[in-house]
């Protein structure tokens, strides 16, 4: 048996994120549990495998693997319970598939799931290699000589309603729709004449392989949208792509990213839309507000800055905080500055999506030290001195790359440094995972306290030595701890250079901050808390929507009652 080293994605976008105990059957390598545990490193993974090779493999990555056949020993871990259990193209392989289901089913914690992928027999190159006589068995795919059974969306859905499951969502994979469409074309005069309805064949013979999602109980649908400005600096990803993506991991949670709102629909299900970083500015800006009251929307603004320094927020008529139900940020000093405007806040601190591979630390005798310089021309010019002092010290044992900020860069006074113009956020990630040191200063202002510390766990994860200021960065970091804090050009000269001084020591920081941010700062533990404010502000539409007349009674007629879905 050939043994690939991959996870399919589809399976991964629903192992909800927050599972704390997670089972595989047939694991292989484990990679697929590997890159999960990447975003909830808290969660303990079982799996089982009856290949030895793949199985010691896994064993090296998940925490409990089981060298077995799972049809004679269905339950190795005994009494141990599951939030989440997975089949990854493993039910088509087993005797009885019905029977390994059945004995899973009775280890499923209440509001489990159960997430499986399938080979679809309907596929149409199923179909055709029977019409041209040509059916062999392959080493991989949908003909793969080890498969012993063959399921169709209804029989699989039949399986899991015998042992007391619903299924709560289907994922089909296409990989040729090309193709699907042509043999379709191509069969429509014998599907008319056996009574098929063409349009409905090729949908059930386009996907490849399906994946299913089932619960004991189809859990109640909860629609979450969110507008997004436009990437920059990574405010999008870490406010909205990821905390999105999370959320629709959860069984029943609808969450997407929407573009426009003009022709938005209106999803028959308790809807939040979460506004980011809107400009609800004068008599224009409260049309959008208007348009989704309408549809019945509890509305959030998303917001991580102090917008009494933003130009556009500062406008008299800037309607972002007071024409909405509720507003969510990223640290309780820009809390303390919204509820002026409302008192429904939220804070949920900025995390970390998935934990990358260290990249760094592969030569002790050399380090590099990256500067992001969005936006931080005020904060640097008080340590230019003390780094060029680092740096003539240093020579080519210290590197500097600094990106955006071009007059940082002319500053430098060294031959070891780089400039990067402003990039993409994986960019960004790509260069701060190949430093071993992030320099992050921050004058002492209103605008910058409200800041949130997302550089010190960006660096973390990364596994590089946050190099920075008190301002912000003090509550988060342990001086020499997981990072190095500074206050003086003094300090930084002297910090710096015994970090490029002794290698080890710095390793040594980096390391456990990355283990700070695996144990507390993930996303993976946040989103219980997002999902539980949300549901409560649609419970509390009714006291919200009072609110929100009495701060704008010009919004009366957009404002949909109450009604009881």
């Amino acid at each position: 048996m050939t043994i690939h080293d991959h996870f399919n994605p589809d399976l991964l976008a629903h192992i909800p994120i927050n599972a704390n105990t997670v089972l595989e059957v047939g694991c292989s390598t484990g990679a697929l549990g590997a890159e999960y545990k990447r975003r909830n490193p808290a969660c303990r993974y079982f799996g089982i495998d009856q290949h030895a090779d793949a199985a010691n493999l896994a064993a090296t990555r998940l925490d409990h693997v089981a060298l077995c056949d799972v049809q004679q020993v269905p339950r190795p871990f005994g009494a141990e319970t599951f939030d989440c259990i997975v089949y990854g193209d493993v039910l088509e392989h087993l005797l009885d598939p019905w029977a390994v289901l059945r004995s899973h089913a009775v280890a499923l914690n209440p509001g489990g799931t159960i997430v499986l992928c399938i080979p679809n027999v309907e596929h149409w190159s199923f179909t055709e290699r029977l019409l041209r006589g040509n059916f062999d068995y392959a080493d991989s795919g949908l003909f793969d000589r080890t498969h012993l059974r063959w399921f169709s969306d209804a029989t699989i859905r039949r399986a899991l309603r015998d042992v007391g499951l619903v299924v709560c969502d289907m994922i089909p994979r296409v990989f040729d729709r090309d193709g699907a469409g042509a043999f379709a074309h191509a069969m429509r005069p014998a599907l008319r004449a056996l009574g098929i309805d063409p349009q409905h064949y090729l949908q059930r013979a386009t996907p490849l392989q399906l994946v299913y999602v089932a619960c004991r109980e189809a859990a109640p649908v909860f629609s979450i949208a969110s507008t997004m400005l436009p990437p920059i600096g990574g405010v999008s990803h870490v406010r909205v792509i990821e905390p999105i993506a999370a959320l629709a991991t959860l069984p029943g949670i609808a969450a997407r990213v929407v573009n426009a709102i003009d022709n938005i629909d209106v999803p028959d299900t308790p809807r939040i839309m979460i506004l980011h970083r809107p400009a609800l500015i004068g008599e224009a800006g409260l049309e959008p507000v208007r348009k989704l009251l309408a549809k019945g929307y509890v509305l959030i603004c998303e917001f991580d800055d102090n917008p009494d320094f933003i130009p556009a927020t500062m406008h008299p008529d800037m309607w972002n905080f007071r024409a909405v139900h509720a507003v969510q940020t990223s640290t309780e000093p820009l809390a303390e500055r919204f509820r002026q405007d409302n008192p429904e806040v939220m804070v949920f601190p900025n995390a970390i999506n998935r934990l990358p591979d260290p990249a760094n630390f592969s030569n002790p005798a050399r380090l590099n030290m990256l500067f992001a310089g969005l936006n931080r021309q005020g904060d640097w010019p008080p340590y230019m001195e003390a780094l060029n002092a680092v740096a003539n010290f240093a020579g080519d044992r210290l590197t500097i790359h600094i990106v955006a900020d071009r007059e940082a860069y002319d500053r430098l006074e060294t031959p070891h440094k780089t400039f990067t113009p402003m990039c993409g956020y994986e960019t960004y990630q790509a260069m701060l995972g190949g430093c071993e040191i992030s320099f992050m200063p921050l004058g002492d202002n209103v605008f910058n306290r409200g800041k949130s510390d997302l550089k010190f766990i960006e660096a973390a994860a990364h596994r590089v030595v946050p190099l920075a200021s008190h301002v912000v960065y003090a509550d988060s970091v342990v001086d020499g701890g997981t990072g190095v804090l500074f206050s003086t050009a003094d300090q930084l000269r002297q910090r710096l250079a015994n970090l490029v001084a002794n290698p080890g020591a710095a390793l040594r920081i980096a390391t456990d901050a990355r283990a700070e941010v695996a144990a507390n700062r993930m996303l993976a533990y946040q989103v219980a808390r997002r999902i539980a404010w949300y549901r409560s502000l649609w419970d509390r539409r009714e006291s919200l929507h009072a609110a929100l007349l009495a701060r704008l009674p010009q919004l009366a007629e957009a404002v949909v009652s109450t009604d009881p879905r």
